[in-house]
């Protein structure tokens, strides 16, 4: 299989540590969907990473879809099994997930929209919920940290250490560490970790 992306996506890098995580081999494809559109395009014509091709030529995307059918293949998940704790596990990707959506909508505020026609009131809207969904993840993360052992890792864990990674890449002056310590220092010892380090975002 094929998984076709750039790492410095948050939605590709989730995929592909899930992917390694769950011990299902794939071949990367670094394409960008602005650079090589058309390379991409013709792999998938909607043109969204991640992509996953599959084996058979079939194309399935988005980063949760392709990880449910990861762990189908895999026999295995990366969501606690006890219900309590699978329910925070997706409230915590919930909101890790969000953090990853509002930082690309400000990137892409500031880099494709032409300045004049940037409005500030929505920029700021999506900044409050940017930190919002940061601040939710430290209170719950500082109560009960995730642990630091790769092979435990589970999905909210994956997803807030590469939503936290991706943030502080791109957008570094407005989310700062002190506001969010077990959060950032949760993402320092997955960034350390065998999994992350093969597979980083820039």
């Amino acid at each position: 299989m094929q998984l076709v992306g750039m790492l410095d996506s948050p939605y590709v890098r989730r995929t592909a540590v899930s992917l390694r995580l769950l011990g299902i081999p794939f071949e990367h494809r670094s394409l960008s969907v602005f650079s090589t559109f058309e390379q991409f395009r013709a792999i998938n014509p909607v043109v969204k990473a991640p992509t996953l091709v599959l084996d058979d030529g079939a194309v399935l995307m988005d980063s949760t879809l392709i990880v449910e059918y990861a762990e189908f293949l895999a026999g295995r998940s990366l969501w606690p099994a006890e219900a309590a704790a699978r329910l925070r596990a997706l409230r915590l990707t919930g909101f890790a997930l969000a953090a990853c959506e509002k930082t690309v909508q400000i990137v892409y505020e500031r880099n494709l929209r032409p300045a004049e026609k940037l409005h500030q009131p929505w920029v700021d809207r999506v900044l409050g919920q940017l930190l919002a969904a940061y601040d939710e993840l430290e209170r719950e993360v500082a109560v009960a940290p995730w642990t630091a052992e790769e092979a435990a890792l589970t999905q909210d864990a994956v997803s807030a250490a590469v939503a936290w990674s991706f943030t502080q890449l791109m957008l570094p002056e407005l989310v700062a560490p002190a506001r969010c310590p077990a959060l950032a220092a949760h993402a320092a010892r997955a960034e350390a970790l065998p999994v992350f380090a093969a597979l980083p975002q820039l």
